[in-house]
């Protein structure tokens, strides 16, 4: 097996990969905010995590992986300002803010299993950590790192020998922390909120020695990472837009618990931007894994998508885009099908030619798609072999395609219920009179109950599961 060689943004570089311990490599992810439905944005980051988890349990490895799930503490800024998002959307939605994040874990969690990723060895809740937040708090401040003011506790970034680390000082042309609002108690500008006191009708809080008070979205992930992996682990991975902030504040709060940074290597995938520009609500172009199936695209083909570019660079989602890694994937399932049915023989130098290759891509700090132009040359080795066949298996390992049921996926017959037919028919009818708000109506009834449609030039319509 290649040596695996991982961008490391702690040191802004390729470098070799040496677990900790050699027997066990433990990961963090930072997880979503369970506020509203993860958007496909989202979804590039927890694509790349498990990617990496597979390479690495394909390089050998035995992985422990974390990954959060924030119901409480993350405000509508990254930093100090704002209110809690949980809060927000319990409001707006007129629910209980326990509620809501359940309704948006559970969610999640189908999605991340429609993209077929592999679940990380912990999933914890925020709210599940609160006494052992409570506990870092009280060493923060013991340790001389934290002070307290009227609206909390804050982190005394000037205790530090360096902040901040990650981000060299310069972000998008501005000083780390120069986006966090100066409160006159502060000690330093930069100074961040690890333990903030609740105001009277704030629902999520809890009694600690500093008065009815929620954690600071940062501290959570340095408790949950040190709780569940232990002081000193191997890898943290998130977004580029934790590296600034979040990311550096986590630093910043465990070597002031401590001592020391916990993680060797920090790894962020870039963003996912849409026709060329970023995702906004106001434009309309943000969508869900759910809203893609609807269109008629099957989330592995998502997955798919992401693996036309490094996990480093930033990744231009379009229909075409997505219609073209659709096509794809069943031309891969086809070719795999293919080589399964066959029985000639392969020379054992090819093989380990093909292998060697796509080992090297992928510990090539996640070359996936020079990992994937060695799986598109041997579906199309015109040799159709049972030797191939299992040899793509293996691969699928890291790709994560579930290649081995391609015959399922192309020949699945769709079962329609009756009551989805006649919603369809009453759809049809309500279109020829020219009744389109209740054709609409009609189409997100038949959404709601698990299925998709989509018209044809010729009046036909297509009916999937969703």
């Amino acid at each position: 097996m290649e040596d695996l060689f991982l961008y490391n943004t702690l040191g802004r570089k390729v470098e070799k990969f040496i677990p900790v311990d050699k027997d066990e490599v433990k990961m963090y992810s930072c997880g979503p905010t369970v506020y509203s439905y993860a958007h496909i944005g989202n979804f590039r980051a927890y694509i790349f995590s498990d990617t990496l988890r597979r390479v690495l349990k394909y390089n050998g490895y035995k992985v422990n992986s974390v990954m959060n799930l924030t119901d409480v503490g993350h405000l509508t800024s990254d930093a100090d300002t704002g209110e809690d998002k949980m809060e927000k959307a319990a409001r707006k939605e007129g629910k209980d803010p326990y509620e809501i994040a359940k309704f948006y874990t559970d969610a999640f969690l189908v999605d991340y299993d429609r993209l077929n990723l592999q679940r990380p060895t912990t999933i914890t809740k925020a709210t599940d950590n609160i006494p052992q937040m409570i506990e870092m708090v009280k060493e923060i401040i013991d340790n001389g790192y934290a002070y307290e003011t009227s609206k909390g506790i804050y982190f005394d970034v000037s205790k530090l020998k360096q902040y901040p680390v990650l981000s060299n000082n310069v972000i998008e042309g501005q000083e780390a922390g120069a986006r966090i609002e100066v409160d006159p108690e502060k000690r330093n500008p930069q100074d961040f909120a690890i333990w903030i006191k609740a105001p009277e009708n704030h629902i999520m809080k809890w009694d600690s020695p500093w008065g009815v008070s929620y954690p600071g979205w940062h501290l959570e992930c340095s408790v949950m990472g040190r709780r569940f992996l232990g002081e000193k682990f191997d890898i943290h991975t998130g977004g580029v837009d934790h590296i600034p902030i979040h990311h550096e504040n986590e630093i910043a709060q465990d070597i002031g618990s401590f001592g020391h940074n916990p993680a060797n290597f920090w790894m962020h995938v870039e963003f996912l931007l849409v026709d060329g520009g970023k995702m906004s609500k106001s434009l309309g172009n943000i969508y869900t894994i759910s809203e893609l199936a609807e269109k008629g695209y099957e989330p592995l083909a998502f997955k798919l998508f992401n693996y036309t570019s490094s996990y480093r660079i930033q990744l231009n989602f379009t229909f075409d885009g997505l219609q073209a890694a659709k096509t794809a994937l069943n031309r891969l399932r086809r070719g795999y099908l293919a080589h399964r049915d066959a029985n000639e023989l392969i020379d054992e130098d090819t093989i380990k030619d093909y292998e060697l290759r796509f080992n090297k891509a992928i510990n090539d700090d996640l070359n996936m798609p020079a990992a994937m132009s060695v799986v598109w040359e041997i579906i199309k080795n015109e040799k159709k072999s049972k030797q191939l066949a299992d040899l793509i298996l293996k691969f699928d390992q890291v790709l994560g395609l579930d290649l081995e049921n391609s015959e399922n996926y192309l020949n699945e017959k769709l079962e329609v219920p009756q009551e989805i037919l006649d919603l369809v028919e009453e759809r049809k009818n309500a279109k020829a009179n020219k009744d389109y708000a209740k054709a609409d109506e009609l189409r997100d009834l038949i959404n709601s109950k698990g299925y998709s449609i989509k018209d044809s030039a010729g009046g036909e319509v297509q009916i999937e599961k969703i």
